[in-house]
């Protein structure tokens, strides 16, 4: 299987998957948590999950549509040989959670400010000072183990197992990465993860004490979110409904 794959003929489930994804890409241009032409999403398309689409090397977030995204193989020794090779980061980080995390099925990775803001800090924990912060209360993997850029199988791998079974990751001195079930449910964690970062971060700029909840109301706050589960997938097709009046060129 080459690395960029064409499928003869492609399944509506495959379209929809890549019209949802590409969606993801202009939203996270439209709040901003994007990078020049650096970060990558993906989403598996295969049972096992080895088989997934990815954004194309060094392409801005914001002109990503739909047709451009790449149909990957986890499997694949010669996917970085290729021409239309994806970015060596991406196929480090992105490859191996795919390779080795099934439940990853939508992987999004970005440097947004406020979330990166707080990964840079010695502490980067999540602490619970109010109901979108106490949402991730002993729920986030954080990894301190930065030692540069990832380029390699190896650092690949320590991510994956890292991450387990967490939907959410802290990456210390470099970013965030989600893996979740769904595209929906992705983008609904990281909405929240950065809103959360965003408040937390501005808290701790006050200079004044945190008011953090007990470790009960914390736990039961974010048990309360498992409730709200499903507001998700309202979340996410609200959200495509602008995408759609700003500009719906994503779905092409």
């Amino acid at each position: 299987m080459t690395s960029v794959t064409k499928l003869k003929t492609k399944t509506s489930e495959e379209q929809q998957l890549r019209i949802d994804l590409a969606a993801v890409f202009r939203l996270a241009e439209h709040f901003n948590w994007h990078e020049a032409v650096a970060n990558h999403f993906s989403l598996a398309v295969s049972p096992d999950g080895k088989q997934f689409l990815m954004n194309p090397k060094w392409k801005h977030f914001s002109g990503i549509k739909a047709s451009d995204l790449l149909l990957l193989d986890a499997d694949d020794a010669e996917a970085m040989k290729r021409p239309d090779a994806p970015d060596e980061t991406a196929w480090c980080i992105h490859g191996r959670m795919h390779a080795l995390v099934p439940s990853a099925r939508c992987v999004l990775h970005v440097h947004p400010v406020y979330a990166t803001a707080l990964a840079g800090l010695a502490d980067p924990e999540i602490k619970p000072i109010d109901q979108n912060t106490a949402r991730f209360y002993k729920r986030v993997a954080y990894d301190l183990g930065y030692e540069g850029m990832a380029n390699s199988d190896a650092e690949g791998n320590r991510l994956a197992a890292l991450l387990g079974n967490h939907k959410t990751m802290m990456m210390g001195n470099h970013g965030v990465l989600i893996a979740a079930a769904s595209v929906a449910e992705a983008f609904d964690e990281l909405y929240y993860l950065e809103r959360a970062c965003q408040t937390l971060m501005l808290a701790y700029a006050s200079g004044q004490k945190l008011n953090i909840m007990s470790d009960k109301v914390a736990e039961q706050t974010a048990r309360d979110w498992d409730l709200y589960a499903d507001s998700a997938f309202a979340h996410f097709a609200e959200m495509k409904k602008v995408l759609d009046r700003k500009d719906p060129s994503y779905a092409e």
